[in-house]
């Protein structure tokens, strides 16, 4: 259930990875990649203030949430290489997905190891039933990530809103059934 991990956030294994959440000991990690504005090319925005500094998201005490924000840590260092979301959450029912990566770890498959193995746990740990995701149509790498994890191209928005950019998206969904 959702309500499980409102408080607690899960930890999730793969087999290079632990999706678990970040820590203020993980600033170092996050700074390598966090800033870098090639992560921002198709994310709708550009870094925040936090993201180009990171020990800003440690400042304040975490609010509960429904909401999931976890870091992507490799096994072999526990270093932190990427996060992913399970947000905007509707009646416990549907969410939002999203991940990014430093540099350094893409084209490796650990966005398809790590998007499947959340995917999984949403539908198999909690009650949601459909996962989404926006990407802009020139982010081929988004694209084939969601599609090697069973996610369906399900419409082509042109000129649409994805955060603060107007840009053409393609929405992906995936049902638990």
């Amino acid at each position: 259930m959702l309500s499980d991990y409102i408080c607690n956030k899960p930890t999730i294994e793969t087999d290079r990875c632990n999706l678990r959440p970040m820590r203020a000991e993980d600033v170092p990690a996050l700074k390598e990649w966090m800033p870098d504005s090639s992560i921002y090319t198709y994310w709708g925005k550009r870094p925040s203030k936090a993201e180009k500094n990171p020990e800003l998201l440690f400042e304040k005490d975490e609010k509960p949430t429904r909401s999931f924000h976890l870091g992507i840590a490799e096994k072999e260092t526990d270093r932190v290489v990427g996060d992913i979301w399970v947000y905007l959450i509707e009646k416990n029912r549907m969410a939002a997905v999203a991940i990014r990566l430093a540099r350094r770890v893409r084209g490796q498959g650990l966005g398809t190891e790590c998007l499947s193995a959340m995917t999984r746990f949403c539908f198999e740990k909690t009650e949601l039933q459909r996962l989404w995701a926006q990407v802009d149509v020139r982010n081929a790498a988004s694209c084939s990530i969601l599609e090697k994890c069973g996610y369906k191209r399900e419409g082509h928005i042109r000129q649409g809103r994805m955060v603060n950019t107007w840009c053409d998206y393609y929405i992906y969904g995936i049902l638990a059934s």
